[in-house]
């Protein structure tokens, strides 16, 4: 209670004088306006100082009653006696020159304190303090090269001090070498590229490409022997699917040593002690890939060492596995071609104030509970307990009913608890799963930004091991919520426009991208609006994925139908073929398989090769559907059916989640479900089966279900300007030469293989006008045919049959309606055509 009393005398306060005591925006404005003003008059005066300081210090050293007041104005500083004192400490007896970062910090400061900028202050003291301290002592000891006529020293009295003690302790090659560790200190603070430079300087030799070595030692060594023969392989040329793997190893005879030290192999052969007959030296050769030439289609070259006996055991080895080799041979790197590629850093996301911290309002939480609680007891309901609990946008209310109070009783006082409340999308969870409570989900009044910042700094994320971690908000407990898509496998997000599906896409990209290696993912963009996901372009040699086009120019963002028809089958084409290598490698997922492979357990000239995880993303699906119906599902359905296994996974998202988009085939297939808000119950029951999707507030309000019941999370906000940036960070890195090469599809596989089935020479005489009424009405029925028609049960039924087969009508379902699966009569025409 006196908790209480505090809380409203606090408020009470306010009410009166319009201030809260401990936070008010109108004080940190007025505190940041003075900051500002104040910095920019010392700034000033110490500029001023540098002019006319000389007949101030006079003045200043040897002060005369009256003179600090000005009284005879003899001060020439511009901003008066004050000014030159101020500027007099700071610049003559602190720091120098470098003083001018004082008001410089202070003016950030002021700005923060406005929020007129949002930056943050810890590393802007850091970074000040750091270089002011370093531009002092050296200024100081160069000021006779510097400012030999200066009337003050430029680096202060500060930096003459600290110059002195430390070269009277160390010398002055020890002053210069702090100097270059403060120096070195703070350019590492500012930006991580820094260690990349340091590296290439201090260890060139370590950008060339690989060289192994084979010491000849013993009394048998004979200087005139002939050298073996070293050949020069482009990876590009030797037939092993390099078009479809970046950077493999491919190794005819030895494996070489992946780094520049010596290796020991196994060569299988009886006599070890041949080797050294037949071999006098091995000629070692090596490429420089220099960030000027990058990206200009130049691939990695290797040496290998070909010698007659053990090619020949080697060609005559097994066609799946092969030797690992001697217990030195280091494992196979799949990141070694981009082995400085450096994460997105947190500092390119937007930081807001409260960082997804829920605004707690105790009046707020307070009369909402006391108007439940008097709704309920209005209907004869009573409850034992009521508590709260505060998230980004949502408070829960979980409340215990009291003995005899049935739960559908509370469920029907939904409206009512709404009305009371004044408020928009309540939500009752009756009972909330794993507790004997109900739920009450009531938007705040203030909700708070999930920024993504927030989401990818926490620790959960940080230390998280799934193979494809998705963070995409905080749950309604303030917890961050990330799934594995790698197990979900396959999301489908729908919600009305605007609501944030696409916010809600960027999310799933960038916490991939802050967590996958280029070597380990691939992404494979498809979005028919053309503007969605083209900020993705300039990542396309690292990170996307697309099957290779005559046009030079094509982009790597799939958006024309027919592509995209061409891409799902190249996926499809993909699938088989990784299924073929598994089968292979006696592997029954990826994970297994790249870990033989890493373990150099599979041959690459027996067409291995690390497989990256492929995640496909499409973009307004509703529009693919209603343009290409069949020859789109088709794809989708199969690769969500079978590509789990081998590290394929899917993310279609639509506006317009109707029955005739999401159908049965495909909510079959794709377990995960997002749901953001949508506009009534039918349509949160064709996404969730399930109403609570049109309860939902907006904004990135969102259902997740991968289960029973369906998890309320407020989605994270990223914001075009900060994918840019993270894109921008990756492009400017070393990349691969072109973007991940799909295989080239064989067929079209959709028209040709759905009519597969169809007899054309026995189609019934009423089949095309069967199909066309069918399409018409969207209603695959045979006793709407029958009727139509005016024909019998039976020939209805084979025309029907015949409407299956080709691929027009989905297959029975009960009593129910059959699925249409052809949109638009445009489509069902280019269909029929084909059977003439």
């Amino acid at each position: 209670m006196a908790r209480t009393k505090k809380a409203d005398s606090k408020s009470i306060y306010g009410r009166k004088f319009g201030i809260n005591p401990i936070y008010s925006e109108k004080i940190t404005f007025a505190i940041g306006i003075i900051s500002l003003i104040g910095s920019l008059w010392l700034s000033v005066s110490m500029v001023s100082f540098l002019t006319k300081g000389s007949i101030d210090m006079s003045l200043i050293e040897s002060p005369l009653p009256g003179e600090i007041m000005n009284e005879k104005r003899q001060f020439a500083n511009i901003c008066g006696s004050s000014g030159a004192y101020s500027a007099y400490f700071f610049i003559k007896r602190c720091f120098g020159i470098a003083a001018f970062l004082i008001p410089l910090f202070f003016i950030v400061v002021g700005m923060k304190l406005m929020r007129a900028c949002n930056t943050s202050l810890l590393k802007w003291f850091l970074c000040s303090s750091l270089i002011m301290v370093w531009l002092s002592i050296t200024l100081a000891r160069f000021a006779a090269f510097l400012a030999p006529n200066s009337h003050f020293n430029p680096g202060g009295d500060h930096g003459v001090y600290m110059s002195i003690w430390i070269e009277n302790l160390i010398g002055l090659p020890g002053l210069l070498a702090v100097l270059a560790i403060l120096l070195i200190c703070f350019f590492v603070f500012v930006s991580t590229q820094t260690i990349v430079i340091i590296r290439k300087m201090l260890n060139p030799t370590k950008f060339l490409d690989k060289i192994g070595f084979v010491v000849l030692a013993g009394p048998e060594r004979k200087e005139d022997a002939e050298p073996a023969t070293v050949e020069r392989e482009n990876t590009s040329e030797k037939g092993n699917n390099d078009k479809e793997h970046h950077g493999e190893d491919v190794s005819t005879t030895f494996e070489m040593p992946l780094d520049n030290e010596q290796g020991t192999f196994d060569t299988n052969i009886d006599n070890p002690s041949s080797i050294k007959e037949e071999v006098e030296e091995a000629i070692t050769s090596s490429t420089e890939q220099s960030e000027d030439n990058r990206g200009e289609g130049d691939e990695n070259k290797e040496v290998t060492l070909e010698l007659s006996k053990a090619t020949k055991e080697e060609e005559a080895d097994g066609k799946s596995l092969v030797n690992v080799g001697a217990k030195d041979t280091a494992p196979y790197d799949p990141k070694r071609d981009l082995e400085h590629y450096c994460y997105p850093t947190l500092d390119l996301l937007r930081k807001y104030e409260d960082t997804g911290t829920p605004k707690i309002d105790m009046e707020e939480q307070t009369a909402n509970k006391n108007r439940i609680v008097d709704v309920l007891r209005n209907f004869s309901v009573e409850i034992s307990s009521i508590k709260a609990t505060v998230g980004p946008t949502v408070t829960l209310y979980e409340i215990t009913p009291a003995q005899g109070v049935r739960i559908s009783k509370i469920r029907g006082l939904e409206d009512d608890i709404a009305l009371s409340l004044s408020a928009l999308g309540i939500r009752i969870i009756a009972p909330i799963p794993g507790k004997g409570t109900i739920g009450i989900e009531v938007p705040n009044a203030r909700p708070s930004i999930v920024s993504m910042e927030s989401i990818l700094n926490s620790k959960k994320f940080q230390d998280c091991s799934m193979e494809l971690p998705c963070a995409i908000g905080k749950t309604i407990t303030n917890e961050v919520f990330v799934f594995d898509l790698a197990k979900i496998p396959h999301l489908l997000v729908a919600g009305a426009t605007g609501q944030g599906k696409s916010v809600g896409l960027n999310a799933i990209i960038t916490s991939l991208l802050y967590k996958k290696h280029p070597a380990e993912l691939k992404i494979v963009l498809i979005d028919p609006k053309k503007v969605e996901f083209s900020i993705y372009s300039p990542i396309a040699k690292h990170f996307l994925a697309m099957v290779p086009d005559s046009d030079e120019d094509a982009e790597p963002i799939i958006t024309d139908v027919t592509k995209v028809v061409r891409t799902l089958n190249s996926l499809c084409k993909e699938m088989d073929m990784r299924y073929d290598l598994l089968k292979t490698a006696g592997s029954r997922n990826i994970k297994e398989y790249n870990k033989k492979f890493t373990a150099r357990q599979l041959n690459p000239n027996n067409g291995h090769r690390y497989m990256p995880y492929i995640v496909v993303i499409i973009d307004e699906f509703g529009d693919l559907i209603m343009t290409a119906g069949k020859e789109i599902e088709l794809p989708i359905a199969r690769i969500a059916q079978l590509a789990r296994a081998v590290g394929i996974h899917m993310v279609i998202a639509t506006q317009r989640p109707t029955t005739t988009i999401i159908t049965g085939n495909i909510k079959a297939n794709f377990p995960g479900r997002v749901a953001f808000k949508v506009s009534s119950m039918i349509d949160s029951k064709t996404i969730l089966d399930r109403p609570g999707a049109n309860q939902l507030i907006g904004r990135g309000d969102m259902l997740f279900l991968n289960g029973n019941e369906p998890i309320r999370v407020q989605c994270a906000f990223v914001d075009t300007p900060e994918v840019e940036s993270i894109n921008s960070f990756i492009a400017k890195q070393q990349s691969y030469p072109s973007t991940f090469e799909l295989p080239e599809p064989d067929t079209d596989m959709g028209e040709s293989e759905v009519n597969a089935d169809v007899d054309v020479q026995h189609l019934d005489p009423m089949f095309k006008d069967a199909a066309r009424a069918v399409v018409a009405s969207q209603s695959g029925s045979t006793s709407h045919i029958q009727r139509k028609f005016s024909i019998g049960y039976n020939r209805a039924g084979r025309i029907m049959d015949q409407l299956e087969k080709a691929g027009i009508v989905g297959s029975t379902s009960g009593s129910r309606p059959r699925e249409v699966l052809i949109q638009d009569l445009n489509s069902l025409e280019a269909m029929l055509n084909s059977y003439k």
